[in-house]
């Protein structure tokens, strides 16, 4: 799965790396330690006089579908897995129409060991694409606003990483972005060949500190190796 990561790029960073054609709106705060149900960016597109624009939009993790009367399901949709998007009510329309990708620096997961689980960094050498798939809808709180919410895709770990945890997110490699972002590829069947073409990343990993483990806390020095860590994995 995926709980928590690190989103720290300046849209400078993000309009240079994945070709924004819109910013649409204001940018978070950065954070090392983006936790469920906060704002982050996220890239998608969408047609504008039937041509693709893609923008860079504030999102809130965890994806409300449109049919959902209580936005607290949110909160249980932070990640959906790859195998059955376009299949599970809550995620088959967005896969068809509104996927997009969520910048992202690095993300933690907790690996299990025989006394506790120990917090892990995970990064590679640069941005990571994840793949997520999002929604709109009027806001039940405010009927004159959009709600704008994501998910992140995950998958089986098939590297050497999977020891840490078995589910990781799906990164989308430079050659697939603009197909998996293109509102104009709705084919059920070209969705799944898609998120099935894309292969394992290279990531590294070290033990961070164990205050990552409440959101409330941010700031660098959570990406920082744990001084009485192991190291590497």
């Amino acid at each position: 799965m995926c709980g928590r990561y690190a989103s720290i790029r300046s849209d400078s960073d993000l309009l240079r790396d994945f070709a924004i054609s819109s910013v649409v709106d204001e940018p978070p705060e950065p954070s090392w330690n983006v936790a469920p149900t906060q704002q982050a960016r996220v890239v998608l597109e969408r047609l504008v006089d039937d041509e693709p624009d893609r923008q860079l939009r504030t999102l809130k993790w965890g994806l409300v579908p449109s049919w959902a009367k209580d936005l607290r399901i949110g909160s249980k949709l932070i990640n959906a897995r790859s195998e059955t998007i376009t299949e599970k009510s809550a995620f088959k329309r967005a896969a068809m129409k509104r996927r997009c990708i969520v910048p992202a620096d690095g993300y933690f997961e907790w690996m299990p060991t025989e006394e506790s689980k120990v917090p892990m960094y995970l990064h590679g050498d640069g941005v990571l694409a994840f793949a997520g798939l999002y929604e709109l809808r009027p806001d039940v709180e405010d009927r004159d606003r959009w709600l704008w919410t994501y998910t992140i895709l995950t998958c089986t770990t098939q590297d050497a990483l999977g020891h840490i945890h078995d589910r990781s997110p799906v990164i989308v490699p430079p050659d697939l972005q603009s197909s998996w972002l293109d509102p104009k590829l709705t084919d059920p069947a070209t969705v799944r060949e898609l998120v099935a073409a894309m292969p394992p990343p290279v990531l590294q990993a070290y033990e961070v500190s164990t205050a990552v483990n409440s959101p409330k806390n941010n700031g660098p020095h959570l990406i920082e190796p744990a001084a009485n860590g192991t190291g590497q994995a």
